[in-house]
């Protein structure tokens, strides 16, 4: 078992503008390095790619590939720490706004 690599992540709703549907935005943090950023259209799908990112990354610092990604299990990620493995590789995710205190 390695060391777990500990990034940090936001996860938030962003607010009607022009578009008319609801769109979430993530980023995927480590230290000060944004590593991934971007929106989706639900939850759900905004929590699994900043698991996909967080995992390939993660795979992407020891030197390995990922052969095949895991199903991802479902966890209630509203502010908390997430923590994902794959193989002996494990990734814990903390919400920006933990660390910040707020």
């Amino acid at each position: 078992m390695l060391e777990p690599i500990e990034l940090t992540y936001d996860l938030h709703l962003l607010p009607l503008g022009r578009f008319t549907f609801r769109r979430w935005r993530y980023e995927l943090w480590h230290g000060p390095r944004l590593l991934s950023a971007g929106w989706r259209l639900s939850a759900l799908h905004a929590q699994r790619a900043l698991r996909a990112h967080a995992l390939r990354y993660a795979h992407r610092l020891y030197g390995l590939s990922p052969l095949h990604p895991e199903p991802g299990h479902e966890v209630d990620w509203d502010e908390q720490t997430v923590a994902l493995r794959s193989g002996d590789l494990r990734v814990t995710l903390v919400h920006r706004a933990l660390l910040e205190g707020t």
